[in-house]
């Protein structure tokens, strides 16, 4: 397949273009880099993409509507949208940035594909939309109106406006939301990233509330391969949880680092802040069905593996 991958310099759209392009794929990445965090990340994160021949980088800001309508008139078989600005907390801090990364340029993509004749789109979503009224586990069938954050809003927007392009143009569309994804090249404003890099490097590490808040943590390998399946997959509209299926209380987090690292967290205690739900639980029924989507990675063999990536990558 031919794809276009959106924020393929990223956390999970370099480890997913790397599988891509080891099934043999033709893969189109565009990035903005984007600010949120350190450019030399992301280049760092691009490095293993390079030395593929069917590999292609374009450095283009979604907002830019005739660099994108050049760049799918060369035609594809598929889009994948991992393009946006994360961040539950700076989301609050910058709503308006949240609005035009992730609304805007989703409208300006669809509208360009319309233009183009391009009609199958697996798009990046994210469990936050279910706020804290949602029943646990979260299940896709059930209302998920009441999130808490200006980023959550602009995901549950996209996913209304992919649903529209469906109805009135026929674009295939699945909207899948991930749960908690960490692993290697983990973006360094996450929990996880940010409990192992304070505990090795002897750092405070700031912990929110008593610890008793719970994440459905999903490692990198499950998150690519729901992702990969989709993109072959893809029919009619769509919206699919992909998690781990399994709670992890923070204080569980905690004590579970420390014993692969084989030292104490040095512990300060905050306020959640505002926009942080208070659990995420993935119901991943519908992705078994339709996409024979199974998380296989538990927290603690994932949290290994981080940790490996981890000191090699500060060894480097």
């Amino acid at each position: 397949m031919k794809i276009l991958l959106t924020g393929v310099a990223g956390f999970i759209g370099s480890n997913l273009g790397e599988y891509l392009l080891e099934k043999k794929n033709e893969v189109v990445g565009i990035d903005n880099f984007d600010s949120y965090y350190q450019k030399e990340i992301k280049v760092r994160n691009l490095s293993t993409l390079k030395d593929f021949e069917n590999f292609h980088f374009l450095e283009i800001d979604l907002r830019d509507k005739p660099s994108i309508k050049a760049l799918l008139e060369q035609g594809f078989d598929v889009i994948i949208h991992l393009a946006g600005r994360g961040g539950v907390r700076r989301s609050i801090l910058e709503p308006q940035q949240y609005v035009e990364l992730n609304y805007v340029a989703t409208l300006n993509l669809l509208e360009v594909m319309k233009e183009t004749n391009h009609k199958k789109i697996v798009f990046a979503s994210t469990s936050s939309v279910y706020g804290n009224k949602s029943e646990i586990p979260f299940r896709e069938d059930r209302m998920a109106d009441w999130p808490i954050s200006p980023y959550s809003a602009s995901k549950k927007a996209c996913e209304a406006l992919l649903y529209t392009y469906h109805h009135i143009y026929g674009f295939n569309v699945y909207a899948l939301r991930f749960f908690t994804v960490y692993g290697r090249r983990q973006r360094p404003d996450m929990a996880i990233f940010k409990l192992i890099k304070s505990i090795i490097k002897e750092e405070v590490f700031e912990k929110y509330g008593d610890g008793k808040t719970e994440r459905d943590y999903t490692y990198i390998d499950d998150i690519v391969d729901g992702v990969a399946n989709a993109a072959q997959r893809v029919d009619g509209y769509e919206i699919i949880n992909i998690g781990g299926s399994r709670t992890v209380e923070l204080n569980r987090l905690i004590s579970l680092a420390e014993e692969i690292t084989g030292k104490k967290a040095i512990i300060v205690e905050k306020p959640i802040p505002e926009g942080d739900v208070i659990r995420t639980y993935a119901d991943v029924s519908k992705a078994n069905k339709l996409l024979n989507f199974s998380p296989k990675v538990k927290i603690e063999e994932g949290l290994q593996k981080f940790v490996e990536w981890f000191l090699k990558e500060k060894s480097r």
